[in-house]
């Protein structure tokens, strides 16, 4: 089996159980999608199993999306035989491995990802807002923790002053938006 690309990792186990191994790009469409076949694959294994990504694709976009989903490395197709030993070792050492001529290309997909996310909310505030987001009224919130209602009607204001919205739905929607709740 040729380990050039992230195809190749698709071809380890056909997606249909039992079928013959076929050409991977009738399996998956993109490169995207190859990647995330070989992280899900990582998933369906019983031991604790590292992926490190050989491709000939290495667009910033596709790297931050096979790091964001699991993968522990990954390397363009031309790299040295030698680089991919020592890929692979770190890997298995528990260790990231990312040459540095895709790291440049990552750390500005990041910072084009990055959104303002505003000010922080406080641990109170994101408990309560977790709290309201489980549709529990501001009396209840107040008494699971322990708090005055008017205690918890602040909270609720300066929430609602940092996520730059004036009702309960909006300000649980905004924080969704922003990441801040799962």
């Amino acid at each position: 089996m040729d380990a050039g690309d992230a195809e190749t990792y698709a071809v380890v186990r056909p997606p249909h159980r039992g079928g013959a191994p076929r050409d991977p790009g009738k399996w998956w469409g993109t490169a995207v999608d190859n990647v995330r076949a070989a992280i899900a694959l990582r998933r369906e294994m019983a031991a604790p199993t590292r992926i490190v990504i050989l491709s000939a694709f290495t667009d910033p976009a596709l790297v931050y999306a096979a790091l964001q989903e699991g993968a522990a490395g990954y390397l363009p197709k031309e790299s040295r035989r030698s680089e991919l030993v020592d890929a692979v070792l770190a890997a298995a050492r528990g260790e990231s491995v990312l040459p540095p001529g895709l790291a440049a290309g990552l750390v500005g997909e990041i910072r084009s990802r990055r959104t303002d996310r505003g000010p922080a909310l406080s641990e109170r505030e994101t408990e309560i807002l977790t709290l309201m987001a489980t549709g529990m009224s501001t009396p209840a919130i107040a008494k699971q923790l322990y708090l005055a209602p008017s205690t918890v009607k602040t909270h609720v204001q300066r929430m609602y002053e940092k996520l730059e919205v004036t009702e309960r739905a909006a300000a649980v929607a905004e924080a969704m938006r922003r990441g801040l709740l799962e």
